[in-house]
């Protein structure tokens, strides 16, 4: 095909999304066939709402041009009818079976027939069965199914790109005028080939990275902004993208209990396929619902029953009652690319004139199953005020190993570095979470008592210890060491805020250094421990990550004369933590000057090479 043909083309635009959701209430004629009858019913079908402002039903817009028309029906196609003049078993869209036939079918091997994928609005036939009815009926429906992809067909002015054409055969009679209108004849064959092998491929057996989440009749919506604030309620969820992202609704408030995207059941009624394609659904589960009130007090209520929107009048001000403001979806799935639970938590509000419109926040996240989900202290770099991530590699042949703050099946522990806390505390920066003064400030008195450390954070803590004659001085010394390392000291700590405990490499070692004073006689005390963390600005300059590259802890001891028997003395016993910014200053890069690399078509002399 010459560039002529390709010129006017298509026009593809992102308010596909408001074309699709114009068509919500359309209904649907679904046919039930038993065995002497056949009746067609009207249902309505779960509608796909607008993003625009206001969300009131209204009609649908005139279109800028003509809409696509199918080339196929789907109400005739039956890609299962694979004998002529014979009825195929459980093909629901074989015209050659009989209602008798379809009272024996045990499910249907094609539910859905669909047209052209790349419009925007295409028709649907469904089949389904309806095993509840004496006999079984087959369920037939003709839909407008939304294509949830921003890239597709949404007008057309020219038809003749919807389908392929019969190039020109060159000849020595056309050859000089195809030369001229063409940029020469470079094979397209292979290109067109892999793109109908992908189109035409099997849908994949489970979910992959990003691949939308099927429910029972289309696909899990997670509203989010596209293009503009305002909630976007066609957008797909993707499997394992986790998402928190907040968007504005403007509504009628005349009109809130017939907006679905505000009611309770629009986010828990539907069900997840387990994997693509497939027949068995997973119910989402209502975790938690808490009720907020103008007041912004908080109430969770404790049966999770559907609540329904409720309009209602206050005085002067009408009020809409039961509204969803926040969502959280939990997913869980397996290494099989399987979703096998799915849980949400709602937090319902009241909705009044002088807040609309007003925002909503949705979240979503997936967890593997039987594994534990691990707090991070950033994504990737650390962010100021959360704790650094610590580890120990455990021996060879314990059995078992403590960890603090938890342990992740590998064989690292994962912990928190923590930092001792008898005496009072000291920061610099930003203030941290207050702790309560210890009056005694005697280390043995109430040992055990650690503060995490924080990322950013200066910390420095004390405690007294008061010296007898009665104790020996290498007892006091191994006491005096393991208060202040604590019980399993960390070897590691982790180098980014997300850092996983699989990748063992990445870990920064903790160098422990001890300094002592060389006096003879004198009794060699440990009485302080200062651990220096040294940090740089990772990555981009425009959104730099705080990375961990070296820590060094040192245990500082001092020479105290032997106490003589019926004496006391009293050593302070101290703690410091310490960040340094090591970033090395930025400097400017610039690209190589770009390169013409041409080369001509390997038939480009064709006929006369």
């Amino acid at each position: 095909m010459g560039s002529r043909g390709l010129q006017p083309l298509l026009l593809v635009l992102l308010d596909c999304w408001a074309s699709g959701s114009a068509q919500a209430g359309a209904t649907s004629a679904v046919t039930t066939e038993g065995f002497n009858s056949a009746e067609p019913a009207a249902t309505t079908l779960w509608p796909a709402l607008s993003p625009g402002p206001p969300e009131t039903p209204r009609a649908p817009r005139p279109s800028s041009g003509p809409r696509p028309t199918p080339v196929t029906d789907v109400a005739a196609l039956c890609v299962c009818d694979l004998s002529p003049a014979r009825c195929d078993v459980n093909c629901c869209c074989d015209p050659d079976c009989s209602s008798m036939d379809f009272s024996v079918f045990s499910a249907c091997s094609v539910p859905v027939v669909t047209g052209d994928r790349q419009f925007c609005s295409q028709k649907a036939a469904l089949y389904s069965l309806n095993f509840t009815a004496d006999p079984p009926q087959r369920v037939f429906k003709l839909v407008d199914q939304i294509n949830p992809s921003i890239f597709c067909i949404h007008i057309t002015n020219h038809k003749p790109a919807l389908s392929f054409i019969n190039p020109e055969v060159p000849d020595e009679n056309n050859f000089d005028k195809l030369m001229k209108t063409s940029d020469g004849f470079s094979s397209t064959a292979e290109s067109d080939i892999s793109l109908t092998t992908k189109l035409d491929a099997p849908s994949a057996a489970k979910y992959e990275y990003g691949a939308h989440l099927q429910t029972s009749d289309s696909f899990l919506r997670f509203p989010s902004p596209l293009t503009s604030s305002l909630c976007t309620d066609d957008n797909p969820a993707a499997f394992l993208v986790n998402q928190a992202v907040k968007c504005t609704r403007r509504i009628n408030l005349e009109q809130c209990e017939e907006i679905e995207a505000l009611s309770m059941a629009y986010y828990s009624s539907p069900k997840i396929l387990r994997v693509p394609n497939s027949k068995t659904e997973v119910p989402i589960t209502v975790q938690s619902v808490v009720i907020q009130s103008l007041n912004k007090t908080l109430t969770r209520r404790e049966d999770t029953a559907v609540l329904k929107q409720a309009l209602a009048e206050v005085g002067d001000i009408r009020i809409c009652s039961n509204v969803v403001l926040e969502v959280q979806y939990s997913l869980t799935y397996t290494d099989a690319g399987d979703v096998t639970k799915a849980a949400v938590s709602l937090l319902l509000g009241t909705v009044s004139s002088a807040v609309v419109p007003f925002q909503q926040k949705f979240e979503i996240r997936f967890i593997q199953q039987n594994t534990k989900p691990v707090l991070l202290s950033g994504n990737p770099g650390y962010v100021a005020g959360l704790p650094l991530a610590a580890g120990f590699r455990p021996r060879k042949g314990y059995p078992f190993w403590f960890c603090q703050g938890g342990c992740l099946p590998c064989p690292w522990a994962w912990a928190v570095l923590l930092f001792m806390a008898e005496g009072p505390v000291g920061w610099s920066g930003q203030s941290p979470p207050e702790r309560p003064p210890c009056a005694e400030q005697d280390c043995l008195a109430i040992e055990g008592v650690r503060a995490p450390v924080l990322f950013g954070y200066n910390m420095q803590s004390g405690c007294k210890l008061r010296l007898t004659g009665a104790v020996t001085c290498q007892l006091v010394g191994q006491k005096v060491k393991s208060l202040l390392k604590g019980q399993g000291f960390p070897d590691y700590v982790a180098p980014f805020g997300n850092s996983q405990a699989q990748d063992v490499l990445d870990w920064v070692p903790v160098h422990f250094v001890t300094q002592a004073s060389h006096v003879k006689d004198a009794c060699q005390l440990p009485v302080a421990l200062a651990v220096e963390v040294e940090w740089t600005k990772y990555g981009s300059l425009l959104n730099p990550q705080a990375r961990i590259v070296n820590v060094t802890a040192r245990l500082i001891a001092s020479a105290f004369p032997e106490t003589s028997s019926g004496s006391e003395r009293t050593v302070l016993i101290s703690t410091a933590v310490t960040f340094v910014d090591v970033s090395a200053p930025a400097e400017a890069g610039f690209r190589a000057q770009p390169t013409i690399n041409a080369k001509l078509p390997f038939n480009f002399f064709f006929p006369f090479v």
